[in-house]
Parts: C-alpha cells; structure tokens; sequence
C-alpha cells in the first residue's frame, strides 16, 4: 500500500478510549506505527492488543499531559522505540460544561492544564525533532467550540479551543514550510468527553449527545490529513452531525 501514512511513527495523546482509541486502529489497520498514550494504562494495553491482534504496530505509553517533563520523556521514549517520530496528534481533552457563575476555578484550571497546555507541551517535545529532520505533522484537536462560543455553559470550554485554533494556525506560520499543521474542529462526537460535565448543565450536554457522530468520523478526517502528500497541507477540518445546529 502507498498512503503516505504507512510506516509513519504517530503518537496519540488520549490513545486510551474514544476518538483517540478509534484513530489509532484505523491509523495502524492503513500501516501506522502507533504510540498511544494516556493515564490510564490498563485501557491502553487492550487497544494495543486490540491492533496487534489485526496484525498492526502499536505500543503503549502512560501519560500525564499536563506534566512537561512526562511529555518529552515519553516522546523520547517513542523516538527511541520506533527510531523517529513522523506525527502528533494531541488528543487528550476535558470539556466539563458549567456557567461561569458558578466559579468553579478548579474545572478552569483543568482545562487550560489539559486543552492549552497539554497541547503546548506535546507541540514543545516534537517541534525541535521535526525541525532537525524537516518534516512532521502535528494535529491539534480544536472543537467547534473554538470558532464559535458555546455558551451559556461552555465558555471557558470555548476559551481553550479558540486558543488551540489560535496556537494551530499561529504555529504553521511560522514552520510551515516543512512542517505540517492542523487543528481538527468537530462537533459532537460521542466519546467519554460528554461525561466530564458533572454540574448542572449535565443534562444539556446529554441531550446535545444524542445526535453525536461516531468517533471513526473523526478518525477518518484525520487520516485525510495525513495521507495528503508532503506538499499539501490539510489546515482545518470542520465536521458536524448534519443536525446540530451550533
């Protein structure tokens, strides 16, 4: 097969369950060498097994995206495993929908730690091997939260994925020319990231679910924008349940 995505090292943040899980076995089922990396490991190795069983590559790598340090050793880690690494997708997200009013600064403070600086850190632990090697994909997992303000509810939600909007197009900018960037923008995709909403918009967000789109969805978008040729460059993809409206 010739994809322009066999054989190529991706490294998925939030690789345990849902979209992150889903791309990864389509990403190997196409010649992939996968890394997944998450919290929770025991998740993790049953995606793993899951692909090899398919006959494709996959390892798996405990993560804490909000740790600095525990991101560029496990992207050393990778690098080390599959001898270069060829792909970022920053995956891993939290989305715990609540009015402002409430003031819950905790959840705040969780999701600049996961959707900003998570995102920063996996950007800051590839850009300088892609740089050296002149060549690699970062994708960045935006939202339509991030080019239109979900609120009453989502808006310090929004703030995050304007930012990771903002941080996609701004980094392409500047490293462009034999760096490739995207920032993929769905909108309701079923996976566990309705569930982070805890508060008393639970509700909302359930009914919003209900007409969302399958992770696979989403995982094929990304796809798409790997297996353009080294020349193209894939900067945003929008997709939606053709019945939401937001």
């Amino acid at each position: 097969m010739s994809n322009n995505i066999e054989n190529k090292v991706v490294l998925i943040t939030g690789g345990s369950s849902g979209l992150g899980a889903e791309t990864a076995r389509l990403l190997a089922g196409k010649g992939a060498k996968v890394a997944v990396a998450a919290r929770r490991t025991d998740k993790l190795n049953d995606v793993v097994s899951e692909i090899e069983a398919a006959g494709g590559t996959a390892r798996a790598y405990a993560l804490d995206v909000t740790d600095k340090a525990h991101v560029e050793t496990v992207v050393a880690g990778v690098v080390a495993d599959f001898g270069r690494i060829d792909v970022l997708v920053n995956n891993a997200g939290l989305m715990p929908i609540r009015p402002m009013s409430e003031v819950n600064t905790d959840e705040w403070d969780q999701m600049i730690d996961v959707n900003v600086k998570g995102v920063l850190y996996g950007i800051a632990a590839v850009l300088p091997r892609f740089l050296e090697q002149e060549s690699g994909h970062i994708i960045n997992l935006s939202s339509v939260a991030g080019i239109k303000v979900f609120a009453p509810g989502g808006t310090v939600y929004s703030g995050t994925k304007f930012a990771v909007s903002a941080i996609s197009e701004g980094l392409r900018q500047e490293v462009g020319e034999h760096i490739r960037v995207t920032s993929i923008e769905p909108g309701a995709v079923d996976s566990e990231l309705k569930l982070g909403t805890t508060g008393t918009a639970a509700d909302t967000v359930r009914d919003f679910y209900e007409r969302a789109i399958p992770a696979a969805s989403v995982a094929r978008a990304i796809a798409f924008a790997i297996e353009q040729p080294a020349d193209v460059d894939i900067n945003a993809i929008v997709l939606r349940p053709t019945s939401q409206q937001f």
